[in-house]
């Protein structure tokens, strides 16, 4: 990985992270009953990582001294932003050093999406972990301020109304040309992720707050080889899983690279695959995640 060039700005107090702690801050209803609101960002649709990490905060809020390993979640339905999401969790398996839990989140009487998960308590072992890829630093890439000065204005009308937005995770890609003129590339990309105000010194929250980043940007990967971006208004996207798997307790306090790929897509699904480095290059997850890529156009 290229050497950092020049200091990295200092964090600015940001309310969009305050609201995301907020909305993973579950109110308790009965015993292993929790409910959970969305922001109201605007979205038709709930975010499908704020789904992840409320239900991901509803499991560990039933244990203790255990970090969960990993994930799999299935989204059966659009989440409605305007009213609250009940999460009940399932106690599947109490284990001398694994705990497994089963979750499903509920609107307006039907379930919207499932997830189980497993926690695992510390312990020695085997260890090691693939290379980081060579990749320039967030230090060396632009500010989103300085994308915003630079490139605001050439942006088409969907990236320039995310970019304008108030968002809880600072996104630096490497390469931001394709969000300017989006043509065929090899499916995959790499971009920088940071919180942008700080969490609680929780790791379970840091967690719930990784899940909930590992849904920016997956299935655009999909898209490259298509010369296509989450962006087009004539796309119909939805995630129908997620897969995540953290390979050590880690605080998400700093830069993240997320580094993502995407095997194939056939049959109106893309399927994509990441990795996420801290700064000084340690893998501390993983995830996969097969999505619903549908061209209005082809229905013309």
């Amino acid at each position: 990985m290229a050497s950092d060039k020049h200091s990295d700005q200092s964090k600015a107090p940001n309310q969009a992270m305050g609201k995301l702690v907020q909305t993973l801050e579950l109110e308790q209803l009965e015993q292993n009953l929790f409910r959970g609101c969305s922001p109201k960002d605007g979205w038709q649709r709930v975010f499908g990582g704020q789904v992840v990490g409320q239900a991901l905060r509803a499991a560990t809020l039933t244990l203790t001294n255990r970090f969960a390993h990993s994930l799999h979640a299935y989204f059966m339905r659009p989440g409605d932003p305007k009213i609250p999401i009940i999460y009940e969790v399932e106690l599947t398996r109490e284990g001398h050093s694994f705990s497994t839990r089963r979750v499903i989140a509920i609107q307006h009487g039907k379930p919207i999406f499932t997830m189980s998960c497993s926690f695992h308590m510390e312990e020695p072992g085997f260890a090691h972990q693939i290379d980081v890829p060579d990749v320039p630093s967030p230090d060396e890439l632009p500010t989103e301020n300085e994308l915003r000065d630079k490139l605001l204005k050439d942006m088409p009308a969907p990236i320039r109304a995310y970019w304008q937005r108030d968002r809880p995770v600072e996104v630096r890609p490497v390469d931001i040309s394709r969000y300017m003129a989006p043509k065929k590339a090899s499916p995959e990309q790499h971009v920088w992720l940071r919180p942008t105000g700080a969490l609680p010194d929780d790791l379970a929250v840091h967690q719930c707050a990784i899940a909930f980043a590992t849904d920016i940007s997956l299935l655009d990967t999909a898209l490259i080889p298509h010369g296509r971006t989450i962006f087009d208004p004539r796309l119909t996207l939805a995630s129908i899983d997620h897969a995540l798997w953290f390979h050590k307790p880690a605080k998400f306090d700093d830069w993240v690279l997320y580094s993502t790929d995407s095997p194939m897509t056939h049959g109106a699904r893309g399927f994509t695959r990441g990795t996420l480095f801290t700064r000084s290059g340690e893998l501390i997850a993983s995830t996969a995640q097969e999505g619903l890529i549908r061209d209005l156009e082809d229905k013309v």
